[in-house]
């Protein structure tokens, strides 16, 4: 079975400019965004229009984003990468 082109496309959009970035959002796309709900899928791909530095402070836990959907996207990508 071939990968989807929206996964591709989510993928390489997971490649960030920041290495720890990628190290946490490429597995996560790898392994558990085909498993996700299509709210939460819809969440990460919003995620992805973040800034990265946005990003960064939301990974480390100092900040928290304003929509809820995107805080529990947030926690979501988190938890996998703790499982890894």
């Amino acid at each position: 079975m071939t990968e989807s082109v929206e996964v591709k496309r989510l993928r390489w959009h997971s490649r960030r400019g920041m290495l720890e970035l990628d190290v946490l959002l490429l597995p996560f796309v790898d392994h558990a965004y085909s498993d996700l709900s299509p709210e939460r899928q819809q969440a990460y791909a919003q995620l992805l229009e973040c800034e990265d530095s946005d990003l960064f402070a939301y990974f480390l836990e100092r900040q928290i984003p304003a929509d809820d959907a995107l805080a529990d996207i947030v926690e979501v990508v988190l938890a996998h990468a703790r499982q890894a």
